[in-house]
């Protein structure tokens, strides 16, 4: 960046840390200054009058820092004219957040429809703003203070969300900034410019990834129904939207390929029965979902008493076993390792056993989680485009066509060669989308910070 573009002729100290030295000639003033107060929204319907409609926009809304208008949601009989949203106006997110993601964040409201009326909830706030602050150049100054804090005193934690103790206090916060309008409209107009090329960059590469996700699972569909014999003599499957299979696979239920010790199919506990007061102790692993999705037996601090184990024994896992996930992000599996730990399931899993003479392990992960055709059956029994549980029951009606066990392994050692290849690829689409999102943030904070000068950059 700084080879790019040209640094102000003279800076001086700011008095803030997080941004150091600026520009000789700007000023340092609290927010306040500009924002001389922060209007809370409101949830429910005000029937002291009005009869017009308005979009309600809410925390759920945010889509990293701009709102999703495609979410709407009625509120009627508003009274009270400032609650309303317009074009340009600022919003800050004051419940939300996690662990790893800082609540605070300030969204800009664009591309508001000229026929519809928008308003916001009690968890938002909307920033009222002088007009002798362009409100973009405020917009992306956030930006930059939201990408740079690590912790602020006015943020409080509870189980796992954060909130503001007071939106208000945003307002104490020191802000540096060129005075002259024009001199921040300049600025503006680089970053919208440079912004948008980035974004547009971004956009192809997330489209990119998503047309090779679904190659990737075509790729697998066609292998775990048609083999890798395009010469094969064909029978009908008995199922419509599959189509023929080869001839000399089996067509079974997955509860007829289960193996016959006890437990082979098992679900998590009721919620009831391990709440997380529970799960302090340090005798016995409890796996959940994270483990799953992130493929990592080792993840994880929740244990729980050998007393606790013993009374849910039923629910114990062990090495080789297929974790499953069933609630939330569904359909993600995990083979337990020989040197796993000896556990419980969480309530959001589900664990198997199939029959090695039957299925390989590993080709029953590649139907589960890769091919999609689980996830469309359970679809087709529930009735529905999505699932959001998937219950022991209808995962053990589930059909499955199976080849020999030497064809299994012909395909899994393809489809394990193949799926690499565009697995490396999208990583690597996946690392240059990151770094163009850090040299985004980069940019932001070089330019309404002052550390580079983009006034004329080619706008």
């Amino acid at each position: 960046m700084a080879s790019q573009y040209k640094p102000y002729p003279k800076y001086k100290d700011s008095g803030i840390d997080w941004i150091g030295e600026i520009p000789e000639g700007w000023e340092v003033h609290r927010i306040k200054s500009f924002v001389p107060y922060i209007k809370n929204g409101q949830w429910g319907d005000d029937s002291s009058g009005g009869n017009n409609d308005f979009i309600v926009l809410r925390v759920a809304d945010f889509l990293e820092f701009n709102f999703n208008l495609n979410k709407e949601l009625t509120i009627r009989n508003i009274k009270d004219t400032k609650l309303k949203l317009k074009e340009g106006d600022l919003v800050v997110e004051k419940s939300g957040g996690g662990e790893k993601q800082i609540v605070g964040r300030v969204v800009q409201l664009k591309n508001s429809s000229k026929e519809k009326k928008y308003t916001y909830s009690n968890f938002i706030g909307k920033l009222e703003i002088s007009n002798r602050m362009n409100k973009t150049f405020l917009n992306y100054y956030f930006k930059a203070f939201y990408n740079n804090r690590v912790n602020i005193n006015y943020i409080k934690q509870t189980t796992g969300i954060q909130n503001l103790d007071s939106a208000s206090l945003i307002q104490r916060e020191y802000f540096a900034y060129p005075t002259d309008k024009n001199y921040q409209k300049s600025i503006v107009s680089f970053l919208d410019k440079k912004i948008a090329e980035l974004d547009e960059l971004i956009e192809k590469d997330k489209t990119l990834i998503e047309l090779l996700k679904e190659k990737r699972t075509a790729l697998i569909n066609h292998a775990v129904t048609k083999g890798l014999d395009p010469n094969a003599n064909m029978k009908d499957s008995g199922v419509e939207w599959i189509g023929k299979i080869p001839e000399e696979w089996e067509v079974r239920r997955l509860k007829f390929v289960l193996d016959n010790k006890k437990n082979s199919i098992k679900t998590g506990p009721f919620g009831s029965q391990l709440t997380i007061d529970e799960m302090y102790d340090s005798e016995y692993k409890v796996y959940n979902q994270k483990n799953v999705i992130k493929k990592d037996e080792k993840l994880g601090e929740n244990y729980v008493s050998s007393e606790k184990f013993k009374e849910l024994i039923a629910f114990k896992t062990s090495p080789s076993d297929l974790l499953i996930t069933t609630r939330g992000t569904i359909g993600k599996t995990l083979r337990l390792s020989e040197e796993a730990e000896i556990g419980i399931l969480h309530p959001c899993l589900m664990k198997i056993n199939t029959n090695k003479e039957m299925i390989l392990d590993r080709y029953m992960e590649l139907i589960i989680e890769d091919s999609g055709l689980v996830r469309i059956q359970l679809q087709l029994k529930s009735c529905a485009t999505t699932i959001d549980v998937v219950y022991q029951d209808n995962l053990k009606e589930i059909k499955l066509f199976i080849p020999p066990i030497n064809k299994q392994r012909t395909i899994i050692e393809y489809l394990d060669k193949e799926t690499l290849k565009i697995d490396k690829t999208i990583h690597k689409i996946q690392k240059k989308i990151n770094l163009l999102e850090e040299y985004k943030k980069s940019l932001i904070h070089h330019a309404v910070t002052g550390k580079v000068d983009v006034r004329g950059s080619g706008i």
